[in-house]
């Protein structure tokens, strides 16, 4: 059984990730000049941040501090990364929605280890599975548009 502050620990590593996610998600909608992309960047940008919320009330609650309102170093990298793709590929949308995925399944993997260690995150197991399908409904609607670009 992990200690608390490991959990806490966890939580916190999970919430710097969401963040990078938001911020993935705004630099995206940025990065495209599609009206449809924009709109579904920034609703999974504002569910990223609503995630983002409920972490930190979560690891507060447990003791934690939730100071991370950015992402880590793996997020700019991942945003940077972004940014390059965008510039070289002049704004081509498959390549931001590519960035986009590789995001989310960071994110979706992150989230079913955490949940796959039920007896030590039973108290908090339906929030991270609420926001796991929430990652998984972002992935969709990205194979969707990825889908729609190849028409």
């Amino acid at each position: 059984m992990k200690s608390n502050r490991q959990i806490i620990n966890e939580l916190k590593e999970l919430l710097e990730l969401i963040n990078d996610g938001k911020e993935g998600f705004e630099t995206s909608s940025e990065a495209t000049d599609k009206i449809e992309l924009k709109g579904l960047f920034l609703r999974f940008s504002a569910q990223r941040a609503l995630y983002a919320s409920e972490l930190k009330a979560h690891i507060e609650k447990h003791g934690g501090k939730a100071d991370n309102e950015r992402g880590d170093l793996a997020g700019a990298l991942h945003r940077t990364w972004i940014d390059i793709k965008q510039a070289l590929s002049s704004k081509e949308d498959k390549a931001i929605l590519n960035a986009v995925l590789g995001g989310e399944r960071v994110a979706l993997d992150r989230y079913n280890r955490l949940i796959a260690d039920f007896d030590d995150h039973a108290d908090h197991i339906e929030l991270l599975r609420t926001q796991r399908d929430g990652i998984v409904e972002a992935m969709e609607a990205v194979y969707e548009m990825m889908s729609r670009q190849k028409s």
